[in-house]
C-alpha cells in the first residue's frame, strides 16, 4: 500500500498541466483496456446469450424506438 500512497501523493503534487496529461492518458488506457476485454468476451462467446436475449425481445415486439 505504501507504493500506492506514494503515487497518490505524487499525482496530487503535479502541476495542473501535467495532471491533465496524466488524466487523459489514464482515461485513454482505461478505454483501451475496456475495448480489449470486450473483444476477448466476444471471441470467447460470453456475449452470445445476451445477444440472443436481445434478438428474442426484439422479435417479440418488446422494444421501443429511441
Amino acid at each position: 500500500m505504501l507504493q500506492l500512497e506514494q503515487i497518490e501523493t505524487a499525482i496530487l503534487s503535479l502541476p495542473s498541466h501535467d495532471f491533465e496529461k496524466l488524466r487523459q492518458w489514464f482515461l485513454n488506457l482505461d478505454y483501451e483496456l475496456w475495448d480489449e476485454q470486450i473483444e476477448r468476451d466476444i471471441a470467447d462467446g460470453k456475449l452470445e446469450a445476451l445477444a440472443e436475449e436481445a434478438i428474442a425481445e426484439f422479435k417479440a415486439g418488446n422494444c421501443r424506438e429511441i
